[in-house]
Parts: structure tokens; sequence; C-alpha cells
């Protein structure tokens, strides 16, 4: 689905683009996948090498600490990629918690780094299939793709690779178009400025694949459940368009109660030429009448847009 007036300027949306703000975590030992199953929010003790999954990491409140996409790169290794600024404060939190399992955390930003690939061409050069489904890693290049859903019409990979790589042969992506694709996607990255804010099902963690309910405990799985199965959430992430560029952790204000945030930005990206696309979270009575602004409440004006998965009717509304 291409959204606004993107649909004029596709031709930008392709290439590949460093992602600088991205970064990786190295998780080895024999006991890697039964320690990160124990701390995550998704199903990792059978993770087969060749699948990728979403996962999010809780504190005991069940406020997302981190979000990863994470896959199996060994017998005994596991590839967690995340927000840059995070990687040093999560891999600290996550080793403490280690104890006597034979797993070590540790920030491989020596080893890769990550790159942003989109379209056509980056399809032929990863020798993709036009039927590939996402979440799937394969080797390529000397690195590792990570295929990821479609967003605004357009096939997207992760591609973790050597920081001394050489670049894909594909045109420049403008680094705020990958961004918009990320957030055009509806799938939350957790970055330093929204820490601790939100519990899974506040971000839609659970519609994209990113909670397992049927797996053991982890920290907040109680929090996290209670939310899912007492029907009391009263957040949800949506989808929306702006004149103005905005930034992960901006509060967001209903035209009736300026002094109360009524949201706050999880992800954006204002594609070159064209309007921002702000991924946040708000309340859903804030979306039943007035309007809601970027900012302040006489903020730019947050036009909502369709996410590319189905909420709830009774959440949507």
């Amino acid at each position: 689905m291409i959204i606004g007036d993107m649909t004029a300027n596709a031709d930008a949306l392709q290439g590949a683009t460093r992602l600088d703000d991205w970064g990786v975590l190295r998780a080895s030992g024999a006991d890697t996948l039964s320690f990160l199953n124990g701390q995550l929010t998704q199903q990792l003790a059978t993770l087969p090498e060749g699948d990728a999954r979403l996962a999010g990491y809780c504190s005991a409140k069940g406020r997302l600490l981190a979000s990863f996409v994470l896959w199996r790169a060994g017998a005994d290794e596991v590839l967690l990629a995340s927000s840059a600024d995070l990687l040093a404060s999560t891999a600290k939190r996550l080793s403490m918690f280690v104890l006597r399992a034979k797993c070590r955390i540790e920030a491989a930003a020596a080893t890769w780094m990550p790159w942003g690939l989109v379209g056509n061409d980056a399809r032929r050069w990863l020798q993709a299939s036009a039927d590939e489904a996402p979440w799937q890693a394969r080797r390529v290049g000397g690195g590792w793709a990570i295929s990821l859903p479609v967003s605004m019409g357009m096939a997207r990979w992760l591609w973790v690779a050597a920081p001394d790589a050489s670049p894909p042969p594909l045109p420049l992506l403008a680094s705020e178009n990958w961004r918009a694709l990320e957030a055009a996607s509806g799938i939350p990255r957790i970055v330093a400025a929204t820490v601790d804010q939100f519990v899974p099902q506040m971000v839609n963690l659970e519609l994209v694949g990113g909670v397992n309910f049927q797996k053991g405990c982890y920290p907040g799985q109680e929090v996290v459940a209670r939310s899912q199965y007492r029907g009391t959430l009263k957040r949800r992430m949506v989808l929306f368009e702006c004149d103005a560029a905005a930034s992960p952790g901006q509060e967001i204000f209903h035209s009736a109660d300026p002094d109360q945030p009524a949201g706050l930005v999880v992800n954006a990206g204002r594609p070159v030429g064209a309007a921002a696309f702000v991924l946040a979270e708000v309340k859903l009575a804030a979306l039943t009448g007035g309007t809601l602004h970027l900012g302040a409440v006489k903020g730019p004006i947050l036009q909502r847009v369709a996410l590319p998965y189905a909420v709830a009717e009774a959440e949507a509304t």
C-alpha cells in the first residue's frame, strides 16, 4: 500500500542505506536459547536456523525496555538487532541475569553493521524470490539478510554485514525514507526516548507477532498477560501523517485537553518531499472526536491513516 504523496515518489523508496541508529547484540553459549526464552516475550526455546522473529524485553512492570529483530546464527548463537542507543544498557541488564547459564551477551558493533535494503534491485542483489515470506534469515553477501514485512508496497530487508563490507551496488536510500517505511509498517522499535513507556500491547507488538502467550515466564509476563485477557487496554498504536517532522518520545495532545498528553510518538520518518509518517501510541478515547496535534495543542495536526494490519474494532474506534 502506498500512502499519501509517496505514490509519485516510489523510486525514492528503493535502494540501500546504512542504519546508524540500529545495532546488533550477540548472544552465544550452550544455554543461549533457553536463557533468552526466559527473558523475552517471544518463544525461542526451539528457534530454528533460518527463522527470524520479533521480540520485546520488558521490565518487571511489563514495560518495554527494548525490542528486537532476532535470528539464530548458529547452533549456540543468536543475533539481536535493536536500536543502537540501547545496546550497551540492554547488554548490561541481560548479563545481570545470566548467573550460571552458559550464555554471553555482548554488543557486536565491531562485527556486525545493519543496512536497510528496499525494492526490486535489492531483491535481485539478494537473489530473493518475489514471494519470499517475511521473517526469514539467510546468509547473503558475507552477512545475514532478514526479510521484513512489505511497507507502502515495498519489499524490505535488514542486511547485517561486517562494518567494512562493501556497500550493496544499489542506489543510495535516504535514511528518512527508510524511517518512513519503518513507521508505515506499523512495527514498533523501542529507542532510548521511549524506554519503559509501553506495555507491548500499547504498541501492537502482539499483533505483529512479537509476543507469544503460550510460552513460559519472562520479566513482566503477568502484566502483559493481564493486559491481554482482562480487556483493560486503553491505549493503542496508530499511524498518522503530519506536515511536520516528528521524533520518538515527542508528546501528542488532543484539542479538548491542552494540558494532558494524549499519546507519545513511537517511530517516525519524513520522506523527501512528502508528509511525515508518525507511528504513535495514543489513548483510545482520543480517537473518537476532536483533533490530535504534535508537540502541543496548537502544534501540527495529525491525520490518521490505515495500519497495514487489523486492530479489533472495539479498540480502533
